[in-house]
């Protein structure tokens, strides 16, 4: 798609490459994107209910700290062990959910619609998080705030998540920071900075690297693991992509191709 985003490509919903929009482009497209307009009614929502019934501050406050702290962990066991894992592209009847939920985005970590995670699978996985934990601190009024609070967390990794695949540099030297982890998880090796805000866990689980000198790079950085091979053996992710997983994203070509051409170039 061309650079420029108009109300027009709103509208009709196409998709929008991070790597080709601005930090301005990218406020326009997340403040109209459905999900995200979705998420903000729930935050609204539970934020009356919570108030309906009302616990007091100080159950309330437990419950939002308590979501706050238990949600990177969450993110990061999910991220690691379940999206990053080999085991629902095997089976038939989840691989249409682990194309749509990861697959899709490390093919091409540009793609804002598959950046963002669908509701049916979002809100469902929020409910079990923070529901239980918002109603053993204070009933239904502190289970709305933990809710909303998991939401508004969700939105907040989302929006970052956005800026990581952004054509843009950020001013503050910690986004910085966290875009430059991220980057290395997506375009060298996928088996550590599981992080979207803060990489705390996977300083605590042993998966961090600081750049790419500290590992070397993985061959599977770009399909997880799910290559040709896995292709023939498990192939209804291949079938719903339409074409073989790939290993490099469209443009790039082996070294080796790169010095071929070079040598001709300069005969």
């Amino acid at each position: 798609m061309s650079g420029t985003l108009n109300n027009a490509s709103l509208r009709t919903g196409r998709s929008f490459d991070l790597g080709k929009m601005n930090l301005r482009q990218l406020w326009i497209a997340y403040l109209t994107y459905p999900t995200i307009l979705l998420y903000f009614a729930l935050i609204i929502a539970n934020v009356a209910i919570s108030a309906h019934f009302f616990a007091g501050w100080l159950h309330t406050l437990c419950a939002v700290v308590a979501v706050m702290l238990v949600y990177p962990v969450v993110w990061y066991l999910l991220h690691r062990f379940v999206l990053h894992g080999r085991v629902l592209y095997k089976i038939r009847a989840t691989s249409a959910l682990w194309k749509r939920i990861h697959f899709d985005h490390h093919q091409d970590p540009h793609l804002l619609d598959v950046l963002f995670g669908s509701p049916l699978t979002t809100l469902p996985t929020i409910v079990i998080i923070t529901i239980p934990i918002g109603y053993m601190i204070g009933g239904w009024g502190c289970s709305a705030a933990a809710f909303g609070a998991g939401i508004t967390i969700t939105c907040i990794y989302e929006f970052f998540h956005c800026i990581q695949h952004l054509n843009y540099k950020p001013r503050a030297a910690w986004i910085q920071r966290m875009k430059a982890y991220h980057v290395l998880h997506h375009f060298h090796d996928e088996d550590g900075n599981f992080g979207i805000t803060s990489y705390v866990v996977d300083r605590v689980m042993g998966s961090f690297y600081l750049d790419a000198k500290a590992r070397p790079r993985s061959p599977t950085v770009f399909n997880l693991g799910y290559d040709l091979q896995e292709a023939k053996n498990y192939p209804w992710v291949m079938d719903l992509t339409g074409s073989p997983p790939r290993d490099r994203p469209d443009g790039a070509r082996p070294k080796t191709e790169k010095n071929d051409s070079n040598r001709r170039n300069a005969a």
